[in-house]
């Protein structure tokens, strides 16, 4: 059994690991290919910030304008979009926007790719080892279930003999 759990942490620490190089490479190669659709241009705002409400339940209130900025080329749009806290109307903030001008997220970070990918890889890794000293605890409490029967049929038919007791069903002067 331990040489089983032992295979398992193996097997687990090279699956992790290759989903986790997966996912670092799928994570650059997408990251790449949205910094080809993104751009960056400045945007000058036309508002006052005000606050919204996060993207998560749990986020905090998220600081926001209305600003104005050109691209494609002179193609004008304004939207309302975040802002550092403390930006006033008139000043100037750096936006994302994709090819047709609208404002975007930024592609992932390579921090957000590496955690990702270590996320991935360590859940795997996790999760298989939990299965396999799952399986490998379930097997040994079998066995020693089976122990514990043959040992009490063996039990029945000595302990009688061995500690002078009568058996269940034997009578006075019954050998």
């Amino acid at each position: 059994m331990h040489a089983a759990f032992a295979l398992t942490c193996l097997l687990a620490l090279a699956v992790g690991f290759a989903l986790g190089r997966a996912a670092w490479t799928d994570g650059h190669r997408t990251a790449e290919n949205i910094a080809r659709h993104r751009h960056t241009v400045t945007a000058t705002t036309v508002s006052e910030t005000t606050y919204r409400a996060g993207d998560q339940p749990s986020s905090r209130p998220v600081t926001v304008a209305t600003a104005t900025w050109h691209y494609p080329s002179l193609r004008p749009h304004t939207e309302t979009i975040p802002v550092p806290a403390g930006t006033r109307n008139g000043g100037t903030v750096r936006v994302w926007v994709d090819e047709n001008g609208r404002a975007a997220t930024a592609p992932p970070r390579p921090a957000d790719i590496a955690l990702n990918a270590v996320g991935i890889g360590a859940g795997a890794l996790a999760g298989i080892v939990l299965v396999g000293g799952g399986l490998v605890f379930t097997r040994i409490l079998m066995v020693d279930a089976r122990s514990t029967r043959a040992w009490e049929t063996e039990w029945a038919d000595i302990e009688p003999l061995w500690s002078g007791r009568l058996r269940p069903g034997q009578g006075a002067g019954d050998d």
